[in-house]
């Protein structure tokens, strides 16, 4: 596609597309002769109008004689013409201020929150890939026959529950040599790792209380993947004010679908774990339930080197992307930051 604009019709382009972000209205080629700096007859401009509606990278809406940009255009235009905004130092100053190394799951809320209000669209923040969390200690509960409670308790002093049922009945005692086992020999640990040494080691011990541990490190397994949410959301309801999109009901629905069903959401997240940097999906580019009219850009974060999630903002697709990639790829840095150094 690049070598097929010549430099005259990207700087077109270019100005079309910056101009209908700022102001929402088709631009028309008086507009693009007082804003491209380009010395050019009406004419001239028309006639490269056209080559780009050709190509599809903008299109013309029936009531008015200029012309918006189409998904292929903001898709080339991310791709090829944009030119990044660096943060202005007020919103690096309250980034760096807030998103200091603290309880993970405060920074994670003032990362989401944070991205909501510097770009006023959602701002959502994948938690940490708990695969690999580790445990302080657990506990046991009776609460009845063959019905007890496993408490975990995380490095961070996070603490998950779970309801086991047994085979037998368990004594109080039974309960509390079992939990010191796992304590004293695998504290620190992942239950993953658990498990696979649990097998191995477990000869010494009776059968019933294998099975007991086997159990608890299941429902210790469950109780760390799901027990925070999988994603922070802030300032959806901006999005329910911004005009390319409160305009029409189906779209909204479809974009309160989006948040609703958490798949979709989760599915776009998760593609972005897999990249590097920053990355833009343009409407239905994502290829998951996300409406033609609104962008996702994202940034995978680290803890301690290794890619735990993903921090985004979701927005309309007309989006002033120059200033809300920084944003996205800044917050990602310090988040990681953060979290590392906890």
């Amino acid at each position: 596609m690049n070598r097929m604009l010549d430099k005259r019709a990207q700087i077109l382009l270019k100005t079309l597309i910056e101009r209908y972000i700022a102001e929402g209205q088709p631009v028309g080629s008086r507009t693009l002769s007082k804003y491209s700096g380009l010395d050019l007859s009406p004419a001239t401009i028309r006639n490269v109008m056209a080559d780009l509606e050709d190509l599809g990278l903008i299109a013309s809406p029936h009531t008015s004689a200029g012309r918006v940009p189409t998904p292929l255009g903001y898709r080339f235009f991310v791709d090829s013409l944009l030119v990044i905004k660096p943060l202005e130092s007020g919103e690096l100053q309250r980034l760096e201020g807030e998103l200091h190394p603290d309880n993970p799951q405060r920074v994670i809320h003032a990362a989401s929150h944070l991205l909501s209000q510097l770009t006023q669209f959602a701002g959502v923040v994948m938690t940490p890939r708990r695969r690999s969390m580790t445990f302080r200690h657990i506990e046991f509960l009776k609460l009845s026959e063959k019905r007890m409670l496993l408490i975990v308790v995380t490095p961070d002093g996070d603490v998950q529950n779970r309801i086991l049922f047994t085979e037998r009945d368990f004594t109080a005692s039974e309960l509390i040599e079992a939990a010191n086992y796992i304590n004293q020999n695998y504290s620190g640990q992942t239950f993953e790792d658990v498990r696979t040494r649990l097998q191995g080691e477990l000869r010494d011990l009776r059968q019933d209380m294998i099975q007991l541990l086997t159990t608890a490190v299941d429902a210790g397994t469950r109780a760390m993947s799901e027990g925070s949410e999988q994603y922070v959301i802030s300032g959806e309801r901006n999005l329910l004010s911004l005009q390319d999109l409160s305009q029409d009901m189906g779209r909204l629905r479809q974009l309160f679908e989006l948040f609703e069903h958490k798949t979709s959401l989760l599915q776009i997240l998760d593609v972005s774990l897999r990249g590097q940097g920053v990355q833009i999906f343009i409407g239905g580019e994502s290829g998951f339930r996300a409406p033609d009219e609104v962008s996702v850009v994202t940034s995978p974060y680290k803890v301690d080197g290794e890619v735990v999630g993903t921090v985004g903002v979701i927005g309309p697709i007309r989006m002033a992307y120059d200033r809300v990639i920084p944003i996205v790829d800044i917050t990602a840095k310090l988040l990681s930051s953060a979290l590392s150094q906890h």
